[in-house]
Parts: C-alpha cells; structure tokens; sequence
C-alpha cells in the first residue's frame, strides 16, 4: 500500500471493519452542515452526505479519502439517530414485526480519482412486545445510530431476518469498499 488512507468518519464501528482487515488508517474529520442536503430520497441522501463528508478533506498527494453515511428508511421516511427516548422509542415501535432499508453511502477520493456508491440492505425485525421495547431503549445502544439500533450488538435480538450485506448495516460495506480501494492504490489482497 502506498497510499495513506483518510477516514473522514468517528465511527468506531467503521474504525473497526478497518482494523479488522488490518487497513492502516487515519481518522480526519470536519464538521459539516448536513443540512444543505435537503432531499428525503434516502438512495440520494446518503450518496450526497458521503461527497459532502468526503470533500470536507484536505488531502495531500498520496492520500485517499473515505467517506460514509448511513441511514435506515421505513415506507418512505429517513430515520436517523434519534435525539430522545421518546424518539428511540417511537423508531424501534415502527420498526417492530416490518421490514426496513438500510443505506449506505461511501464516497471514496483522492487527487487523481473519485467514486461513489450506494449500498442497500433489507432489515426485518421480529415483532417486538413493549418489555423488549424498553429493554432496548433503557440501553445506551439506540441514541448513536441511524433507526435507533445496532445489529453488531444488543440489536441482534430484534432482528429476524436480512437480505444484502450485514456490515452495510453496520455502518460500511466493507467488501465494496476494500474492491474500491484497490482502484486507488489501496490493496489488502496483495
């Protein structure tokens, strides 16, 4: 590998696919205004947050950026991280016994070369009582992710079934990814 990889992302979730894979990176992240992206088409907005996420960075030569977004859909509606109980509480209810989306957007950059993508994953969930509500939402698990679960963790219980890539779900389509590297000089396989 002689390109440095930039993860412009504080997910440890992401960090650690990376890891996982013994991919050296470094973490360099910028606050953006995810505002200015103002669609609900969640195929869209996870593509168009990732560019913005990505071309936040300054990079130098031999450097390559990776950027990512996620969110989970439901019959048109985004869900993002929720910001109460009450708001987890109302996400894990509507998710309960449904099948849901999850979408990733990678974008991935450097001087020479660019790419983005959208990776999509169908969730479904067992039907959930409101003992298994609470017991979900009483944990610090839902409050840092899009739709309010994590399915690497105590999320697991809920879901029933998927169709499409689990670490998608996580957070990174990681085999993607590390294919989509190897374009920019970044190759695990070699």
């Amino acid at each position: 590998m002689n390109k440095q990889l930039i993860l412009a992302s504080q997910s440890p979730r992401r960090q650690e696919m990376l890891h996982n894979l013994n991919i050296p990176f470094i973490v360099r992240t910028k606050q953006i205004d995810e505002s200015v992206v103002t669609t609900n088409n969640p195929h869209e907005k996870v593509k168009h947050l990732a560019i913005l996420k990505g071309k936040s960075i300054s990079l130098v030569q031999n450097e390559v950026v990776l950027a990512a977004d996620t969110v989970v859909a439901f019959e048109g509606t985004i869900f993002g991280k929720p910001k109460s109980k009450k708001e987890a509480y109302d996400m894990i209810s509507t998710l309960s016994g449904n099948t849901h989306e999850v979408f990733t957007g990678v974008a991935i950059h450097s001087r020479e070369n660019e790419i983005s993508f959208v990776e999509r994953t169908e969730v479904t969930w067992w039907p959930l009582n409101e003992e298994i509500i609470e017991w979900y939402i009483n944990s610090d698990e839902p409050y840092d992710k899009a739709g309010a679960y994590g399915i690497q963790n105590l999320g697991a219980a809920l879901v029933k079934k998927i169709n499409g890539d689990y670490f998608n779900v996580v957070g990174l389509p990681i085999a993607r990814v590390v294919r989509e590297l190897s374009n920019f000089s970044i190759n695990i396989f070699k």
